[in-house]
């Protein structure tokens, strides 16, 4: 770099290297010795002819001596300096990177408020003004946006021409940057909201372009976006880390950073713009919660995100559920526990539902929920057996002793065992009573998922995005198509099972009576089959039963309906819409079996 010193009898010496070449660019004609005196000097008349161009460069000596006396920094001063440019609307630790930054002797420039936090912490700061030489304008809108600092940043140290064209223009470096942005995310998405013109002002432009900017320059600016990573920032700065990727983490993360932004804002000005759910390019927004043991099975590595999509703010579900006790969450227990909490968020009764494999295999609703909960698992007491159990009530004291001490139906002497317990609050003494069950059950608090929200599912290369199915017999009317009309209780059966058997894998069967299910078949390739399991379930409780199903019948005769209505089936509630729908109500009418069309399919793959 080149230093200008101001000696006592006024000569101003130069020393040069091959860095800085713009003060012999102003002298053309010299030579290029290591020190050399402008008066007095051999080459004085070719001196003479530069002497306007010297006396600008001996007009900054002097300034840069004065601020350097004076503990102050301007963009030429830079020059012969390490410097970090701070700008941070999230100021934690600040004073932290402040002191550690100044003890390895960085010149810290910075911005408005970071300032007056540095200031008031009592470490020497130089206003990004000082180095711009230009002021703040547009109510904050442009503060760093200029040449003085992103030439800084951007400049190449190995391209020699980036160098030269630094230093013709005064301009010096920046080793280091730390910025994060104005809190876009968390004002639009705050429970009060914002005004349209509120959310304009909180995005970000000017620490935008200077996390972008060192991003793309970190192989020489290290760029910094998470309070997290400054003990690493400053040991790294130390020595104490040798880490050939720690340049490009950084970096990596940077660009996350703006990345997630950018995404909250697109969403934002479609949601504001009233556009159609599917805009032209869907973003989502996911934050890394937790490393997973492992995924579905032990040789799958796998990683649970968190939705930060401005749709899924405050929206609920398994997600977001609070873990009171237990071993960690895996892979499949997500699942297991998602399917579980979104089949009983669905009742509006005191409701118990017990999950395995995704598929519920015992749900039972009653005012008592003691009963229910006993009727949920004498449902399938062998699947219940290591499943997960749900509940849309609280969990006190006396359901907690229930859930702890209820014995297997199949012996009356074996402990039911659960990996989960969900429900949407525990008294403190049900959840002391519930944690001395297992050490290792996982007791989850969670809220309902709210309604309305698309769901996604991903194939090869590509995302189906669809509506979600949030219809409930409440929302479809249930039309009697047979002969034999269905009694209230044979109705509310039907319509029970007809919630649940959209929770049920397709081809789905569920039989229900008292608003219990007695049994379901799922997921077999044809709907004969899925009938014949939900039977066997069943048992002799069939008799008078409420049996639906996802999907139309496409046969009746010698077939699922015949067969449904010979094991004395009351009722059965099928969507309809069968070129053959003419055989099943001839069917139904023969046996004498109540039959009625939904016009709503529940597949489920």
């Amino acid at each position: 770099m080149l230093g200008l010193a101001a000696a006592p009898n006024s000569t101003i010496t130069i020393h040069h290297n091959c860095t800085s070449s713009w003060i012999l660019r102003a002298l053309p004609s010299c030579k290029t010795p290591k020190a050399f005196s402008l008066f007095g000097s051999s080459h004085s008349g070719e001196l003479r002819q530069g002497l306007k161009r010297v006396r600008f460069v001996s007009m900054i000596a002097a300034t840069n001596a004065a601020e350097s006396k004076a503990g102050l920094s301007g963009s030429s001063s830079s020059l012969a300096s390490k410097q970090a440019l701070i700008s941070l609307s999230d100021k934690r630790e600040l004073d932290f990177l402040g002191n550690g930054l100044q003890k390895l002797g960085y010149k810290i420039v910075s911005t408005g408020g970071t300032t007056a936090a540095l200031e008031s912490a009592g470490i020497p700061v130089t206003k990004v003004e000082e180095v711009t030489h230009f002021p703040e304008m547009l109510d904050g809108r442009v503060k760093t946006l200029h040449p003085h600092v992103h030439g800084g940043i951007l400049a190449r140290r190995d391209l020699k021409h980036h160098m030269e064209a630094l230093s013709g223009h005064g301009i010096g470096t920046f080793d280091v940057v730390v910025v994060n942005l104005y809190p876009f995310y968390d004002k639009v998405s705050s429970p009060e909201g914002v005004g349209f013109e509120e959310g304009i002002e909180n995005i970000d432009i000017g620490g935008h372009t200077l996390i972008r900017a060192a991003a793309k320059n970190h192989k020489d600016v290290l760029v910094v976006v998470d309070p997290q990573d400054y003990p690493a920032l400053l040991k790294f700065l130390e020595g104490t880390i040798d880490s050939p990727g720690f340049r490009r983490y950084l970096a990596a993360k940077a660009f996350d950073h703006t990345t997630a932004y950018d995404s909250a804002i697109s969403q934002w000005f479609w949601i504001e713009n009233g556009e159609d759910q599917f805009p032209s390019r869907l973003t989502s927004n996911l934050s890394l919660k937790s490393s997973l043991r492992y995924g579905e099975n032990p040789h799958q590595k796998a990683a649970f995100y968190l939705d930060k999509s401005l749709s899924e703010v405050n929206a609920g579900g398994i997600a977001t559920a609070v873990q009171h006790h237990g071993k960690e969450m895996s892979y499949n227990n997500y699942l297991d526990a998602d399917a579980a909490w979104n089949c009983v968020s669905e009742f509006t009764n005191p409701t118990c539902v017990v999950v395995k494999h995704t598929n519920p295999c015992g749900v039972a609703s009653r005012d008592d929920i003691l009963e229910a909960y006993r009727l949920a698992v004498r449902a399938d007491p062998v699947s219940a057996f290591g499943g997960i159990v749900a509940f849309n009530v609280d969990v006190d004291e006396l359901l907690a002793k229930e859930i702890r001490e209820f014995r297997s139906p199949t012996d009356g002497e074996t402990r039911m065992f659960y990996e989960i317990v969900i429900a949407p609050k525990y008294t403190p003494m049900g959840l002391e009573v519930l944690r001395g069950k297992s050490k290792t059950l996982r007791i989850l608090e969670a809220r309902k998922h709210e309604k309305g929200k698309i769901s996604l599912r991903q194939v090869g290369c590509g995302w189906l995005v669809q509506e979600p199915d949030d219809l409930t017999p409440e929302n479809i009317k249930f039309n009697v198509v047979s002969e034999k009309r269905p009694s209230d209780d044979e109705l509310q059966d039907a319509e029970f099972a007809w919630l649940c058997v959209k929770h049920v894998k397709s081809n789905a069967i569920v039989i229900a009576k008292n608003k219990c299910m007695l049994g379901m078949g799922s997921g077999q390739p044809n709907r004969l089959e899925s009938l014949r399991i939900a039977l066997k379930k069943a048992g002799k409780e069939v008799e008078g039963a409420a049996l639906a199903s996802d999907a139309f019948f496409p046969f009746a005769w010698k077939d699922a309906v015949e067969e449904a209505c010979e094991n004395r089936i009351g009722v059965i509630a099928e969507p309809g819409g069968s070129i053959r729908d003419k055989d099943a109500i001839d069917c139904c009418n023969k046996y004498g079996v109540s039959l009625v069309f939904t016009d709503v399919r529940h597949f489920r793959h």
